[in-house]
């Protein structure tokens, strides 16, 4: 059985389950792989993907819209 945690991205609701918006590279590990991702609002994600599943391990914020201001 393919176990995925029942989270989804604070930023904009999407499941972690799902398939991401774009992967932007995956790489062998012993136990499977790890996955850097782009959710569809722009945050990067580390997805691990074993034996038991797939979950995010890390994820940053979307990035700024062009022109904002960061506080």
């Amino acid at each position: 059985m393919n176990r995925t945690d029942a989270t989804a991205c604070p930023h904009c609701g999407w499941p972690d389950g799902g398939e991401p918006f774009q992967v932007l590279s995956r790489h062998a590990t012993a136990t499977g792989r790890t996955e850097w991702t782009r959710c569809g609002c722009g945050s990067l994600q580390v997805r691990v993907v074993d034996g038991t599943g797939t979950r995010v391990v890390s994820r940053g914020r979307p990035a700024a819209e062009p022109g904002a201001v960061s506080r």
